[in-house]
């Protein structure tokens, strides 16, 4: 009871003490007025673009929720010196925004290599399987045959245009291969990955998929271990045993992908010396591997060795956009989810931060009218914003509202994971401790190694051509369909065959036009009646 007490009287300190911290102007009711008039007119200025897309950047945030997104416009604008909630990220300047639901064929929660298999396939499938469909079964090569789905990176190769992947994990990784692979099994990397019987049943590992499906013209991120030979030392580390090529079957993929880019102005660079080297306007091919694995976080990256994930976009960008047909890049901040994994938000949210400043540099450089740009998460995680914590209050610190136990906990927290901290039966005592470090785990519900996805929707952020399918609540496999359907790639081309639709629309001129055609016709009525 008295404790209860206790968090009343906090509670009502809150707010007092909370009126105080406001801006002045927010405390005139015109301030929020003109805000939302100047939005209006915004939204009623708008043009309805149904151009064809010459080109398609696809930015995905692995995990990236709603509470993700939130807390990483706060926290950019926190390291902007400002209170942070009021920021703009580039994400939130996407006229259009729409939800989409992320279960797979056997799960309510699903996993990035199912949820990448709709988006990018436009079909659902069964967890840890890509370029799939749902009668392929995880593990077990021999539902592969027959089952495979093509991805509209293939669709849009297939039309003529360049494509490339951008990834801040492995290139072999859920998100990125399943552009280019069909697995029943997303862990296996390489053929050291795989089981015997996979192999006699005719299944190959995703590495070498990398060189054979899909012509790709820029593939950047990680994964050198996997196209090497087993023993060969990594140029990084060559002391670091686990860094060292793994592949069994002796091929040394780098180098059968160079061979195969005779002819051709091809590069293989894995540092950013090498990666800075590159001239986009006489490259037809990149592959750049940064790392034997994953790239490092963000906030770990050695600037002098690695470039960031803004750096490989505008490289990968300048690269594709010389085809005069147009491209298709997908470009993944995929290092968001092994944050949350591993319960450390701030890493989460400066991951989303870079991504966030990626997308500024996809449109910095390309041209809205000839550009369908889609941001979207494939899954959540249990992230959660709470606590009452006071307006521009550090979004990684702690709440000022404490729990019956009379201790702090922190604004974000997490359902399960590695920062479950009972001891005894009681939480630890945060008063002392330091949460908005790099290495600090939020704290959580549930004792897990690993932090899991979360079910809910997530968000899909369209502008371009045709961004406006990109609205309401629809099944994660619409997605691909919708930018096919605006590019004219892949199976239903309506949009490329009706030339009455390639036109740029203005809803108000519409609304008048049609007026003008109504009065004409009555003014031709009127005569026509007078001649007879």
């Amino acid at each position: 009871m008295e404790s209860t007490r206790l968090s009343i009287l906090a509670l009502f300190l809150l707010v007092v003490l909370g009126s105080s911290s406001a801006k002045v102007e927010e405390e005139n009711p015109e301030f929020w007025r003109s805000q939302a008039k100047k939005t209006l007119q915004s939204a009623l200025d708008r043009k309805l673009n149904t151009n064809v897309a010459k080109n398609i950047l696809f930015f995905l945030g692995d995990g990236m929720g709603i509470t993700t997104y939130t807390a990483a416009r706060i926290l950019k604008g926190q390291l902007q010196n400002q209170s942070g909630e009021e920021t703009v990220m580039t994400m939130d300047t996407f006229p259009n925004v729409g939800l989409a639901k992320t279960y797979s064929v056997d799960f309510q929660i699903p996993d990035s290599a199912a949820t990448a298999t709709a988006y990018l396939c436009g079909v659902k499938t069964n967890l840890n399987v890509i370029g799939l469909s749902g009668a392929a079964r995880n593990g077990i090569c021999k539902t592969q045959k027959g089952n495979e789905v093509t991805s509209i990176l293939k669709w849009a190769k297939d039309a003529g245009k360049s494509v490339g992947i951008v990834t801040s994990t492995r290139v072999q990784h859920a998100t990125p291969a399943t552009t280019y692979a069909h697995s029943a099994s997303r862990s296996w990397y390489s053929d050291a990955d795989m089981p015997a019987s996979a192999k006699a049943d005719g299944c190959t590992d995703i590495s070498s998929q990398l060189l054979k499906n899909t012509d790709i013209n820029v593939i950047i991120g990680g994964g050198r271990k996997y196209m090497t030979p087993q023993g060969t030392k990594d140029p990084e580390y060559p002391r670091d045993y686990a860094s060292r090529g793994n592949r069994k079957d002796g091929r040394n993929l780098i180098t059968e992908w160079q061979n195969s880019k005779i002819g051709k102005v091809a590069h293989y660079v894995w540092n950013k010396t090498e990666f800075d080297a590159v001239d986009p306007e006489n490259t037809d091919y990149l592959m750049a591997l940064f790392e034997p694995g994953d790239l490092r976080f963000e906030e770990e990256r050695d600037p002098m060795m690695d470039p960031s994930i803004v750096e490989t976009t505008e490289k990968a960008i300048r690269i594709l956009q010389k085809n005069p047909k147009g491209f298709f890049l997908l470009v993944e901040g995929g290092r968001i989810d092994q944050a949350h994994h591993e319960g450390r938000a701030y890493m989460a949210l400066h991951e989303t931060v870079a991504f966030d400043n990626a997308i500024a540099k996809g449109l910095e450089l390309t041209k809205e009218a000839e550009t369908l740009t889609i941001v979207m998460a494939d899954h959540s995680h249990p992230l959660t914003f709470n606590g009452f914590p006071f307006r521009g209050q550090n979004i990684l610190g702690k709440s000022p509202l404490w729990a019956t136990d009379m201790k702090p906990y922190t604004i974000l927290m997490y359902g399960n994971g590695p920062g479950h901290k009972i001891v005894n039966g009681k939480r630890p005592d945060l008063r002392n401790v330091t949460t908005d470090g790099k290495d600090y785990h939020q704290l959580a519900a549930v004792p897990l190694q690993s932090t899991t996805h979360s079910g809910e929707d997530v968000a899909v952020l369209a502008r371009g051509p045709m961004a406006h399918l990109f609205q309401g609540v629809q099944e994660q496999s619409y997605i691909a369909h919708a930018m096919g359907y605006a590019a004219c790639v892949g199976a239903d081309l309506r949009h490329c065959q009706d030339p009455a639709l390639h036109t740029t629309i203005d809803p108000n001129n519409a609304a008048r036009a049609s007026s003008a055609l109504l009065s004409s016709l009555l003014s031709a009525l009127l005569a026509l009646k007078v001649l007879i």
